[in-house]
C-alpha cells in the first residue's frame, strides 16, 4: 500500500476534533467529521441538502485528487448521502472541505458535531490529451447507451 503526505490545516471549528482517519487497516477513505457548534446541530429535512462544515483545509499534492464520497452507513441506515458524489477537492483549492448532504429518507435527520459524515479518498489524477478524430475504432456496443450492457 502505497502513501502520500497531505498537509492539513485545522479551522477553529475543527479544534477539538479529531483528525480525519481511517477506520480498518485497509479502508481507502478517511472518515470526515461535521465540525458544527455543540449546541446548533443541524437538522436535515426530508429531500433537503445542506453543506457541512469540515473545518478542514487540505493542500493536496499536485497530481493527486481528494474524493468526498458517502458513507454507507449513512446512506443504508438514514438515507442520506453526499449529493455530488464524489466531489473533487482538485490539488489547487485551498478552502475549507464541506460535506453538501441530502436526505432521501422520509425522516428529519440530525447532524451533531463530530458526526462522521462522509470519507476523504486521496487518488492519483491523470489528464487526458484530447485528439480530435476524423472516426473511432469501433466496438460490439458501439452506440448503445443507457441500459444496454444489461440485456
Amino acid at each position: 500500500m502505497s502513501a502520500v503526505t497531505v498537509e492539513i490545516q485545522l479551522m477553529a471549528s475543527a479544534h477539538g476534533l479529531p483528525l480525519p482517519a481511517y477506520q480498518s487497516e485497509h479502508a481507502a477513505g478517511l472518515d470526515l467529521l461535521a465540525a458544527i457548534r455543540d449546541d446548533a446541530p443541524l437538522t436535515l429535512m426530508p429531500g433537503h441538502r445542506v453543506l457541512v462544515p469540515t473545518g478542514l483545509i487540505l493542500a493536496v499534492p499536485e497530481g493527486f485528487e481528494a474524493q468526498v464520497r458517502p458513507r454507507s452507513g449513512l446512506a443504508l441506515k438514514h438515507g442520506v448521502t453526499v449529493l455530488n458524489a464524489p466531489g473533487t477537492i482538485d490539488a489547487d483549492y485551498r478552502g475549507e472541505i464541506g460535506v453538501l448532504l441530502m436526505n432521501h429518507s422520509d425522516e428529519a435527520f440530525v447532524v451533531r458535531r463530530g458526526d462522521r459524515i462522509a470519507q476523504l479518498v486521496i487518488a492519483p489524477v491523470t489528464r487526458a490529451i484530447l485528439v480530435v478524430a476524423a472516426s473511432l475504432t469501433p466496438t460490439s456496443r458501439s452506440s448503445s447507451g443507457f441500459g444496454s450492457t444489461g440485456r
